[in-house]
């Protein structure tokens, strides 16, 4: 499987702006800059762009955990938070919600690691990821 993504850039650094569209179409000339990614402007960033990847990728990868184990969540819900400093990704913080009736915990955190340490994103980052999370099991 390949996907592909698609940067065009017009200017400088500081003072351009570019657009950022996707095979699938969901994004299509999304824009961004050095005000989007840097300070508060209105458009998206390589480093969002990542943070959403790495939720997307973690939450499937542990759902196909849970089903492997004989569960099925509810809901699963993961935030993810991206550091950027000094040019460098150093942390990608995940953050899940779970409903998955009659897990126990310690399973549970079992599915979690694998699914931090398997999915694709996850492999694909040079950074320190952690999980924090939330599990209801009732």
């Amino acid at each position: 499987m390949k996907r592909t993504a698609t940067a065009v850039w017009q200017g400088s650094g500081k003072e351009g702006k570019g657009n950022l569209s996707t095979q699938s179409g969901t994004l299509k000339e999304a824009q961004y800059s050095f005000n989007t990614r840097f300070e508060d402007g209105d458009g998206t960033n390589p480093e969002e762009l990542i943070a959403a990847a790495h939720a997307g990728c973690f939450t499937m990868k542990l759902a196909f955990n849970i089903d492997n184990a004989g569960f099925q969540a509810e809901q699963l819900q993961t935030s993810c938070h991206i550091e950027l400093r000094e040019g460098t990704i150093t942390n990608s913080e995940l953050s899940v919600k779970a409903k998955v009736p009659g897990i126990q915990k310690t399973k549970f955190d079992e599915l979690i690691t694998d699914a931090k340490k398997n999915c694709p994103i996850s492999k694909l980052l040079n950074a320190e990821i952690s999980v924090d999370v939330e599990l209801e099991n009732e």
